[in-house]
């Protein structure tokens, strides 16, 4: 008689899950379409972030290209003056 009740029990929680399954599925749906926008607008955002960095950096250069150059020539000649130990 156990065997008959768990079988009973399975085939009624089979009967549940594939009614609620409808239910799941579409609250599954509506949380996913706002999590996909979100991260398509992220991916935009990033990619935005990305050509202004670009952007500054090239605006810029006349002004961090010659101080770069200062800071390699001060390098070099800070490495050449040290002494072996």
């Amino acid at each position: 008689m156990k065997t008959f009740l768990k079988v009973l029990l399975l085939v009624l929680a089979a009967i549940v899950a594939l009614r609620v399954l409808r239910v799941a599925f579409v609250i599954g749906c509506l949380v996913a379409l706002p999590v996909a926008g979100l991260a398509i607008a992220g991916v935009s955002l990033a990619g935005a972030a990305l050509i202004a960095v670009l952007a500054a950096a090239v605006v810029l250069s006349p002004v961090w290209l010659p101080l770069l150059a200062i800071v390699g020539i001060v390098a070099l000649c800070r490495r050449k003056n040290r002494v072996a130990a």
